[in-house]
């Protein structure tokens, strides 16, 4: 029987770089947030610092980045690099967009978490960060 959390995950939805589309990253915080998640949005146009900072102040478990510019092979690594460098390497960070497969799978080498693209099930997302923080994130 698995126990209770005792604080909900929280996730830093975040919109890098020039893209204003920000449909896919609201309905994903939404879907997070309904299945009980703590969701912070960052809103648009941020940059990887900002990311970064913001999922430090918030205590983040996990960071989504929505990405549709095709900046993903930069931002990505980006982020993740920032919250290493100052101490926060156990956070999560994932994502989707229009990411080609072959730059999730070398995304996924360079140590980002799974990676969805347009039309995915929002249940899958879920299902996802559950699993991850029930291995990762303490109770």
């Amino acid at each position: 029987m698995a126990r209770a959390r005792k604080r909900p995950i929280r996730v830093l939805v975040a919109k890098p770089g020039l893209d204003g589309h920000d449909r896919g990253a609201k309905v994903v915080a939404a879907a997070l947030r309904d299945a009980g998640m703590e969701v912070i949005y960052t809103g648009l146009h941020q940059t990887p610092e900002m990311i970064a900072q913001a999922a430090i102040q918030e205590d983040a478990d996990v960071v989504g980045l929505s990405i549709l510019s095709g900046a993903h092979m930069t931002l990505f690594p980006r982020v993740r690099a920032l919250l290493a460098q100052a101490g926060r390497d156990d956070v999560l960070v994932t994502g989707g967009g229009i990411i080609p497969p072959e730059d999730m799978a070398a995304l996924q080498g360079q140590g980002i978490g799974k990676l969805f693209g347009p039309g995915t099930p929002t249940a899958d997302l879920v299902k996802y960060i559950e699993a991850w923080a029930a291995e990762h994130v303490a109770a």
